[in-house]
């Protein structure tokens, strides 16, 4: 039974995304909290496709993985990000985004769970301040434009 638990150990959190932890922990926990709901309101408006009363339920109803809503947090507190390249401009060479000028869109890296380097998802903002994000899960074959909820 030791050996079949330790086969089963996930590896440990690289430490660059320590700082991640508590604000991930934070988001997942924050919805559970929210007065006035409960799962079988949330499961309901899931299954209707409406938002409850969690500030965070817009963003899993658009299928986001948590650390992508995570990512999404601190874009909109304005870092710190993990990675040296977030908030890099993007140049939009696959054209796949609406043609803007020079230094419109940035990157920002959704962190891959078991990847060794930045994986392949990521956000692509518009504006400064964002206005517009976009999310990609295969780096730049595709995207798909994420509404934010009022604040």
């Amino acid at each position: 039974m030791k050996t079949l638990l330790s086969r089963l150990r996930t590896p440990p959190l690289p430490r660059r995304l320590w700082p991640l932890l508590p604000l991930l922990l934070t988001l997942l926990l924050l919805p559970a909290c929210a007065p006035g709901t409960d799962s079988a309101d949330s499961n309901e408006n899931a299954r209707r496709g409406t938002a409850s009363s969690s500030p965070h339920a817009h963003y899993s109803r658009q299928g986001l993985p948590p650390e992508a809503i995570a990512t999404l947090a601190l874009i909109q507190q304005g870092g710190p990000y993990p990675y040296r390249k977030d908030g890099t401009t993007f140049q939009n060479r696959e054209r796949l985004l609406p043609q803007k000028p020079r230094g419109y869109y940035r990157e920002f890296t959704v962190p891959t769970p078991g990847a060794r380097d930045r994986g392949a998802r990521r956000f692509v903002t518009g504006g400064d301040p964002p206005e517009v994000f976009y999310y990609t899960e295969d780096h730049y074959r595709s995207f798909r434009r994420i509404e934010l909820a009022p604040h």
